[in-house]
């Protein structure tokens, strides 16, 4: 069987070295240089002849910068024959360009999996897409995991009799509502209109939140504007207690600190998708690992075993 070669671009390092300490493989060295005219030049540095290639890089700030340095890392692969090059992808940013909703706007998310595509790659391991029809935009196979075991498994610890999952709008209530059933507990969620990035509006929420402790659960959190105008409309309808979860921490422009800020959020939960600075964290943060998860698709991908028996396991 072709030996596992994996690699890391410089989006999240600390990630893919987590990685293959599961999977007991070394990330091979990646030379990654600017020219003088502000081109990228990359380097893998171990063999990939006929091997089984795995690049490991979410796209996060800065995300142009961090695609380009995939696309690169795609061709030395490809030029480098190898037998097969997977995409390691906890994050893709791209997602959210998924629909052309005004006049003239491109689809980024589908142009970019053709860009991936045409550049060398032969499989994408992605994590909680922004939405299913993503998906679809790869003319490659996908295997797409989630992170609701992992969050799962984190709020087990908690007396859950009284606990209802709240979706903040109903494009992810799907996702809430797997989530309710594997921790046995109700499902509500909220109809939110968006007139901008930064403006949203929450009118109501459907299902039962009174008096009751709440865990909010979302794909990813940025400026948090959604979140901040779901805890209006809890407080409004009497919730006891509010945790916030979600698989991918963006945190953009303080995000972290105005939702940690609020004095009934206990806990804010996500996944280690993308790299969370030090200085920006907040005691009530809490990150959970996604590594072993990842690691152990990269080991089924590469033996031929099925990636979706992951979501059968407890």
């Amino acid at each position: 069987m072709r030996d596992i070669v994996a690699f890391s671009g410089s989006a999240h390092p600390d990630l893919a070295r987590e990685i293959c300490a599961h999977l007991d493989v070394e990330l091979s060295p990646v030379r990654v240089q600017r020219f003088a005219n502000d081109c990228l030049e990359v380097q893998l540095q171990a063999n990939c002849r006929e091997r089984d290639v795995f690049l490991i890089q979410p796209l996060v700030k800065p995300v142009q910068e961090h695609l380009v340095e995939l696309l690169l890392m795609l061709d030395a692969a490809r030029g480098a024959s190898a037998a097969r090059i997977t995409v390691v992808m906890p994050h893709y940013a791209y997602a959210r360009s998924d629909k052309k909703d005004a006049p003239r706007i491109s689809i980024g998310g589908r142009l970019v999996a053709d860009l991936m595509v045409a550049a060398g790659a032969h499989r994408v391991l992605a994590m909680t897409l922004h939405s299913p029809q993503v998906h679809g935009f790869f003319s490659v196979p996908v295997d797409h995991l989630h992170a609701l075991r992992e969050l799962a498994g984190h709020f087990r610890q908690y007396d859950l009799s009284n606990t209802t999952v709240v979706s903040p709008d109903l494009g992810n209530a799907k996702e809430a509502a797997h989530f309710a059933r594997l921790l046995d507990v109700k499902v509500a969620a909220g109809a939110k209109q968006r007139f901008a990035d930064d403006d949203v509006r929450i009118s109501s929420i459907i299902g039962d939140v009174t008096d009751r402790d709440i865990i909010v659960l979302d794909d990813e959190i940025a400026k948090g504007s959604t979140v901040i105008e779901l805890l209006a409309r809890l407080r409004e309808l009497g919730a006891r207690s509010i945790r916030v979860a979600c698989t991918h921490g963006l945190f953009a422009q303080g995000a972290l600190s105005r939702i940690g800020d609020q004095p009934d959020v206990l806990e804010i939960v996500c996944t280690n998708t993308v790299p969370i600075p030090d200085e920006e964290r907040t005691p009530k943060l809490k990150v959970l690992s996604i590594a072993p998860a990842l690691a152990e698709a990269m080991q089924r991908i590469h033996d031929g075993e099925s990636v979706s028996a992951l979501f059968d396991a407890p």
